[in-house]
This record gives structure tokens, C-alpha cells and sequence, in this order.
């Protein structure tokens, strides 16, 4: 695999379609699909008609569109040609195959957006934008992938970036000028700014936090004693009979999973079996992996009844794990009898589940209207914590080497989250991810 290799993939969802893209990209596309389509001249950015014919057989294999983006003037960065034909996999695969024939390779998962970064037409933080807008579960999910791919992550890191580069350059000079190497002048002056980029990397990252579940969805458990409701909410927040409910206690016997979406959350919501002393294999085996399962969930739901409200779940909670307690049956006790501030839900009727909604985004700090946020990612906010951290450690009376090595390595913390360093290991992980076409 070299960077003069010309690659070859199907663009298009796998099965059967209307239409069918095969993407073609590197120093040999246009050759290759000039031998495809007998067509020469192609103007750039503009649809031509022709048929696809395998040289080799000399039969045609398709009719359609070619599309001609001459390079650096193209998705990649380098000259890239679609050919737009029927949607069948058997041609498409066909066409792919005729390529690889004529010199092309075929593409590996996500290779285009990964030379679309190499060739700077994307930072690190666009190209994961890139998968998060073609996985988007949901609008505002899209909207966030959206604002990420347009550069907006960059734009609020790149001055930090500059900013603590600028007092590299300052505390280096010293370092390589001074007259001491244990005292700076410029000490003191640099761990106040030091202290407020610290503040604006840490305001940064409180803001990103709740982004990340736009982007990776939220998991949801369901967790309380039998029949509390929990299949009955599931199926209320799910809007459809997801689960099977009776009146007999243990119904549910293994985990449930329903994806739905709250507030524009990708929500994978989860059905546990009920906690409680018991004796039978199988509810034992249940009750296992409604532990689990909880003790995997980004927020735990609790439920429990008004009607018995001494009953509680036979668990004991993770502290690392963020719960709501949520009282069920409110139409069947006198809604007098219950705290206003308490979470008081109908399973049955719907009441308060429009309120249950809100208070889960809101306890997750993912509610609407808050500062402008981005398509973000775990790595993304470990990146950021560690030069918050970096920043942190910086002090007036620190030697000026230590200074200067703290903003170094913040300064690498945030030039890694945006791709601005080689990390190949990185980069096979991120583009990993992505389908074969892009």
C-alpha cells in the first residue's frame, strides 16, 4: 500500500438499489476509467453518459453516469471518478473487479476519508465527523456531525493551540538565552495565562461532555424489583409491545434491548429482570445479567411503586453510574400522598413520562438550548483532559524546563486530537471504523 496506489471501492449501501456509485481514486482513476467507459475528455464536475465494459471480456457490464473530480479538487485530495450505474451488488461488483483488473486496489474501510486527512483536506476531528454523519441515529445527532465536519472543533482549539505555543516560544527562549536555568522571569506571567487557557480548556470540556452521547448513543437500564413496571414503561418510552406484561411477578426473564431516541439522544433502552431473593435457577441466571447489564449503562433508571413503596431492588449501585429513582402506578394512589419534587410516573396511563424524558437529558447535562457543541468522541475529551491536566501542573516557582515541558505536552495533547501528529496506530484504529466507500 503506497500513496501512488489508485483504490476502488462501492460507495453506496450494501444491496439492491435505484442506483449504484463505484468510487475510484489516486494518479490511475481517470486512465482506468477511461478504459472502463471509452469515454476521454471527461469534463471536470460535470455527469457524461457512457457504458461500462470490461476490457477483458470485452462485454458490457453497465450503463450510466461518470463523474470526473481532477485533483486536489476532490473529496480526497486526489483525482477521483464515480461511475454511476444500476444498483445491483452482482454489477456493481462487476465494475469493482474490472477495475482491480486494469491496476486499481480495492479500498480498505474508510481509506478515502483517511486519504482525504493525509492530503489536508480533512483534520483528524472532520474525518471522524465524517462517520459520525453517516452513523447519525437521529436529526440532532446529524445536526452536531454536521458542525464538526464543517471545522468547528478545530476553531475553538486551534487558538488554544497557538496560544500555548506562543508561551513555548517565551519560556524556551529563556531556557536557551538566560542567564539561570533554575529561575524565569517570565515564570509568573506564564502560569497566569497557563491558568487561563487551563479555564478555557476545562469550560471547553464541560460543554463537549454531554455531545458525546449525540454522537455514541446512551445506554439506558431499567432496573428495579419485580413488577415495579418496567416492561411497561419500556414499552411506553419505546411505543410499541416491545415486552410481554402480566400481572405475575418475573415475567421477564432475560435482558431486553429497544433502541429509541429522547431529545434527539440515540437511546438504547434495556429490559432487566426483576431483582429479589430467589431460590430458581433460570430467575438467578436473569438477575445475573440484569446486573451486568446495569452495571454497563451510562444511567441507571431505578423503578419502584407507589403502591409498595418499601419494595427495592435486590442491588447494590455502582457509584461511577448516574441513577434516577422513579416512582411508578401514580394513577393508582392519591397523587397527595407523594412529594411534589419526586419522579411520578403512569407506565400505564403515560403520565409524567413527557417530565421523565426531560429530567433524563437534563441529568445527562444534554439539554437543548446550551452553547453550540460538536459531533464529539471519547478520545476527544481525553484529549482534552490531558492538556487541562498539563496546564493545571504549570507553576510560577516551577524550573522553567518543567514549565516549558507541561505546555509542550498539552500543546501534543491537542495537536493528537486534531491529527496534526503521525500516529499511524491512531489512524488504523479511527478509519477502521468506516465503511468500505468512504
Amino acid at each position: 500500500m503506497t500513496v501512488a496506489d489508485t483504490i476502488v471501492a462501492v460507495a453506496t449501501p450494501p444491496g439492491v438499489g435505484g442506483i449504484g456509485v463505484v468510487r475510484l481514486s489516486g494518479p490511475e482513476a481517470q486512465t482506468i476509467a477511461q478504459r472502463l467507459t471509452g469515454r476521454t475528455g471527461l469534463r471536470p464536475r460535470h455527469a457524461h453518459y457512457g457504458r461500462f465494459v470490461d476490457p477483458a471480456r470485452g462485454e458490457a457490464l453497465d450503463d450510466g453516469l461518470i463523474l470526473c473530480f481532477p485533483a486536489p479538487h476532490s473529496y480526497t485530495g486526489e483525482d477521483v471518478v464515480e461511475l454511476q450505474g444500476h444498483g445491483s451488488p452482482v454489477l456493481l461488483e462487476a465494475i469493482v473487479a474490472a477495475a482491480v483488473d486494469l491496476g486499481a486496489r480495492r479500498a480498505r474501510p474508510g481509506e478515502f476519508t483517511e486519504q482525504a486527512f493525509l492530503n489536508g483536506r480533512l483534520d483528524l476531528a472532520q474525518a471522524e465527523a465524517v462517520a459520525d454523519l453517516i452513523h447519525a441515529q437521529t436529526a440532532q445527532a446529524a445536526r452536531l456531525a454536521r458542525s464538526s465536519l464543517d471545522g468547528a472543533l478545530a476553531a475553538e482549539l486551534e487558538p488554544v493551540s497557538r496560544a500555548i505555543r506562543d508561551l513555548r516560544v517565551i519560556i524556551e527562549a529563556e531556557i536557551d538565552f538566560g542567564e539561570t536555568d533554575l529561575e524565569s522571569e517570565a515564570a509568573p506571567a506564564i502560569a497566569r495565562r497557563a491558568d487561563a487557557l487551563h479555564a478555557s480548556v476545562r469550560d471547553l470540556l464541560e460543554r463537549l461532555r454531554p455531545a458525546r452521547y449525540f454522537a455514541q448513543g446512551l445506554r439506558l437500564a431499567l432496573v428495579g424489583a419485580p413488577n415495579v413496571g418496567k416492561s411497561s414503561l419500556m414499552n411506553r418510552l419505546a411505543e410499541s409491545e416491545i415486552a410481554i406484561v402480566t400481572d405475575r411477578p418475573g415475567t421477564t426473564r432475560d435482558v431486553l434491548r429497544s433502541p429509541i431516541a429522547i431529545q434527539g439522544i440515540p437511546v438504547e433502552l434495556i429490559d432487566t429482570a426483576g431483582l429479589h431473593a430467589s431460590e430458581d435457577s433460570v430467575e438467578k441466571i436473569g438477575m445475573q445479567r440484569a446486573r451486568e447489564a446495569a452495571t454497563g449503562a451510562d444511567l441507571i433508571l431505578e423503578l419502584r411503586d407507589l403502591t409498595r413503596p418499601e419494595t427495592v431492588p435486590a442491588f447494590e449501585f455502582p457509584d461511577d453510574i448516574p441513577r434516577l429513582t422513579v416512582w411508578n402506578k401514580r394513577d393508582c394512589v392519591d397523587e397527595r400522598s407523594f412529594p411534589s419534587d419526586t419522579i411520578a410516573i403512569s407506565a400505564h396511563t403515560g403520565a409524567g413520562i413527557d417530565v421523565l424524558k426531560q429530567t433524563i437529558v437534563d441529568r445527562l447535562g444534554a439539554g437543548e438550548g446550551g452553547p453550540q457543541r460538536f459531533s464529539v468522541r471519547a478520545r476527544h475529551l481525553d484529549g482534552l483532559r490531558t492538556a487541562a491536566t498539563h496546564l493545571a501542573a504549570i507553576r510560577p516557582e516551577a524550573p522553567p524546563d518543567l514549565i516549558a515541558e507541561e505546555l509542550r505536552l498539552a500543546e501534543h495533547a491537542l495537536d493528537e486530537l486534531l491529527g496534526h501528529q503521525d500516529h499511524e496506530a491512531l489512524l488504523g484504529e479511527i478509519f477502521a471504523g468506516f465503511c468500505i466507500g468512504k
